[in-house]
């Protein structure tokens, strides 16, 4: 398949590639968690390093080139928190409603393990930072962060997780949110503000 360079093509390419990043999501967890035969893992290996082989038969020559649709859109394929390419990325779906408020519903596995157990309070931040993140983008005036400030409160055990945030309040550019990671129980874990700016654009 040739760099995609049109919307359908962007398209395609997007539903070609989705399944293959579920099934590496999916091949992360078991690798962590399988308790297979020394013969099965190396005939998996083999079987990885072949498919490996097959997808690096056309690579992009540029590993940090930020890929565009054709109106210049950026293409997030390798986001951290989303990327749709990106097998490490959990993924997050952020749900807005028209309060500005914004939530994210997913399960984290083996992949995302701190202590044993629990999920790594990087990976807790990374979540809150995309989720408080949300309520400060506009259409066409992404913003970035400036502070964020984490409390955890309590640890955050493996499996379904919540991100929620909402905006405390604007102010020249800057949207200053607060929000919580909550467990499968509805409990807090982490508690989070946040500073976003959206940079001027430049004239």
């Amino acid at each position: 398949m040739n760099r995609p360079s049109t919307p359908d093509e962007i398209q395609r390419s997007e539903a070609v590639y989705s399944p293959l990043t579920e099934s590496l999501r999916r091949l992360i967890d078991v690798t962590i968690r399988s308790d297979a035969g020394e013969a099965d893992v190396r005939r998996a290996h083999a079987l990885i390093e072949e498919a490996t082989d097959l997808l690096s038969v056309q690579l992009d020559p540029d590993p940090f080139r930020v890929r565009t649709t054709p109106e210049g859109r950026p293409l997030t394929w390798g986001n951290v928190a989303f990327g749709l390419r990106n097998a490490v990325a959990p993924p997050l779906r952020v749900q807005r409603d028209g309060t500005g408020r914004a939530t994210a519903d997913l399960v984290l596995g083996a992949a995302y393990e701190g202590p044993a157990g629990q999920v790594h309070g990087g990976v807790c931040a990374l979540i809150l930072d995309h989720v408080l993140s949300a309520t400060a983008h506009r259409r066409d005036a992404p913003a970035v962060t400036g502070t964020l400030t984490l409390r955890y409160v309590a640890p955050t055990p493996l499996g379904p997780v919540r991100a929620e945030s909402w905006t405390d309040r604007e102010e020249r550019g800057k949207t200053f949110a607060v929000g919580q990671l909550l467990n499968a129980d509805g409990a807090v874990t982490v508690q989070a503000e946040g500073i976003f700016i959206r940079p001027k654009a430049k004239s």
